[in-house]
C-alpha cells in the first residue's frame, strides 16, 4: 500500500504550494496516459535547452538530476536532438497554455503526476493535450523513411519534450 506524502514547493515560480503524493511513483497512471519516456530519461536525453527545473530540484528525486543535461542559459546543443525546440515561457502564458498550479507547463505537470501527484480536472485537460501531441508522430510516420531519426528534428524533438516515442 502507497504511503501519502506531503511535497512543499519553494522555488523562483512558487512558494508555500503544497501537493499529496497519492500515487506511487511512476503508476498508478489514467489508463489512456502511456508516456515513452519518464521525465527523468527526458532529462538525460536532453529537453528544453537544458533550461528547466534548475531551481526546483529539491521538489523531485535526486537521481532524476544525475544525469540530467541542464544549462544556466538555454542552449539547444543540449537537446536530444540538438535543435531548438522551445518556445519562451511568455509565450505559453500568453497563450494560456499553463494550466492549474504548474507555472511551468506540461512538463512541470507531468513530472508532479509521475510522482504521485493527483488533480482530476487538471490531470483530464494536460493528458488530453498529450494525446492530441501524438499527431505529430504520425506527420513523422508519413514524411519520413522508417529508421531515419535525422528526419525531421524539430518535431522529434518536440515529441520527446511531450514524452512521446521521437526515435519512431
Amino acid at each position: 500500500m502507497h504511503k501519502l506524502s506531503e511535497t512543499r514547493v519553494n522555488d523562483k515560480m512558487q512558494s508555500d504550494y503544497r501537493y499529496l503524493r497519492v500515487a506511487p511513483m511512476g503508476a498508478g497512471f489514467d489508463a489512456g496516459f502511456t508516456p515513452h519516456y519518464t521525465p527523468q530519461q527526458m532529462l538525460e536525453m536532453g529537453v528544453f535547452e537544458g533550461r528547466y527545473m534548475n531551481d526546483c530540484r529539491a521538489e523531485f528525486p535526486p537521481e532524476w538530476f544525475e544525469r540530467a543535461r541542464l544549462s544556466e542559459k538555454p542552449d539547444a546543443t543540449l537537446n536530444y536532438f540538438g535543435v531548438k525546440s522551445r518556445q519562451p515561457l511568455q509565450v505559453w502564458q500568453q497563450k494560456g497554455w499553463i494550466y492549474g498550479p504548474d507555472p511551468r507547463g506540461w512538463f512541470q505537470w507531468y513530472c508532479r503526476y509521475y510522482a504521485g501527484r493527483r488533480i482530476a480536472d487538471i490531470d483530464k485537460i494536460q493528458i488530453a493535450r498529450w494525446r492530441g501531441f501524438a499527431r505529430h508522430a504520425g506527420q513523422i510516420r508519413a514524411n519520413c523513411f522508417p529508421g531515419d531519426i535525422f528526419c525531421s528534428p524539430r518535431q522529434r524533438q518536440a515529441l520527446l519534450q511531450w514524452a512521446h516515442d521521437a526515435l519512431i
